[in-house]
Order: structure tokens, then sequence, then C-alpha cells
């Protein structure tokens, strides 16, 4: 399909994309949006919908579900029109001025203008190489926390040190039965802020630590976790 646009295109529906459909929508320019994700949010939606954001202006804190809601909604009078799931794969510049952008879905979209707000673009999970890995995920191996409530009572066991890993320990600490955090070296890459709130659970015993430690092997039944294997670097 090939649709011709007098207006813009917007590449990537995360938090900045929508934002600038609304900033463009205030210029009378309308947008199309093309989001590899099936949703609206980018990675606050995908990765960090109920985790606390601290850095929006005018807004102490506000969870990440509810500012892809609020943005969604301020962009919702412009009528943006949204392409989802499907990544934008090549972007042309055209002999009469306008932009040309082919997706994965085979989608060709042209306008007078192109705003790239993808972030750090399309993104998926770090697979570990473990041996039956396939059988377990997305029923004992996950990756991500979209609800903090599907860990109620569980142990779970989390493998990294940035950003991500950490502020899943921090928000499972009081949810889970037991949370480990699993990282390669004993510094971690997360905000000093979040370590620092990582390192007072793990002194008041919510939290363990393998660090340094290399998730190494699974056991259980190819599809319910029984256990982890840790070595010890």
């Amino acid at each position: 399909m090939n649709i011709r646009v007098q207006g813009a295109i917007v590449i990537g529906a995360g938090p900045v994309g929508l934002f600038c459909v609304f900033t463009l929508g205030m210029a009378n320019i309308p947008c199309h949006v093309v989001d590899a994700l099936p949703e609206l949010g980018g990675q606050c939606a995908a990765l960090y919908p109920e985790k606390p954001i601290y850095d929006i202006p005018a807004q102490p804190f506000i969870l990440g579900a509810d500012l892809v809601e609020r943005l969604a909604e301020q962009a919702r009078p412009f009528e943006p029109v949204y392409h989802l799931n499907q990544q934008a794969n090549r972007l042309t510049r055209l002999d009469d001025g306008f932009w040309r952008v082919e997706t994965s879905q085979g989608l060709t979209l042209e306008a007078p203008a192109v705003v790239i707000a993808a972030g750090a673009g399309a993104f998926g999970p770090k697979r570990p190489p473990l041996e039956g890995l396939e059988g377990y995920e997305g029923h004992s191996v996950h990756y991500l926390v979209k609800r903090a409530a599907d860990f109620q009572g569980l142990r779970v066991a989390i493998a990294g040190g940035g950003d991500s890993a950490v502020d899943w320990a921090i928000l499972l600490a009081g949810v889970a039965a037991k949370v480990w955090l699993i990282h390669r070296r004993p510094q971690f890459r997360a905000h000093a802020g979040s370590v620092e709130k990582l390192m007072s659970l793990v002194a008041e015993g919510k939290i363990e630590l393998a660090a340094p430690g290399q998730l190494a092997g699974l056991e259980g039944d190819g599809r319910q976790l029984s256990a982890v294997i840790v070595d010890d670097l």
C-alpha cells in the first residue's frame, strides 16, 4: 500500500513521538506514525508500565503507562494515523522533495517531512545461550516485567546490571517471595540513586546479590523452572 501524506511521518510512537504528534498538530500538520511495537508508548509501555518516572516536567513522578496514556490523549484531537507492529526499514529522498518510508509490512508512506523519534530503535531481548531456554520462555523465563502482580509470592532471579535489571529488582522486592540479582560484576550500571536503593534493600535482606556471577544453566521440567545455576566469577 502506498500513502502520500500532506503532513509528516513520525517514526516512533514512544513518548517523544507522541509529543511530536501534538506539537505538529498545533501547527496544523497531520501525522502518520510508524512503530515496531504493537502498542503505543515505546519502552515505557513495553518494559516499564509500572515504573515510576521522575524526570517529566511538572510531574513529581508518574508511572510509565500513565505517561503514555496522557500523551496519547493529548495527541488524539489531531487524529494521527498509527501504523503499529511494523518497522521502518528504508528512508529515501524523492526527486520532488518528498521522503519515502518503507516498512516491514509492505507499507509505503510519502511525505514532505519525516521526524525520527525512534530512541534506540526497535529492540528485542538479549537471550542468554542456555540449553533448553526456548521451552521456558513465556512460562517461567521472561524478558520484561509488565505487571508486578504477576510475580506475587514467587521466587525470582533477575540477570543483569543495568537500569532495567536494578529497577525490576527494586520493584519486585516488595512483591515476590524472594529476589536474587545476578550480575557479572560487583558494580552496577544503573543510575546512582537506584543502586543506592538496591543496596539498601540488600542490607535489609529483601534482595540477595549473586555478583560477580554468571547465569549458567536452568533446571526444571522444560516449561516450569525449579532452579537456576549460577557460576561464580
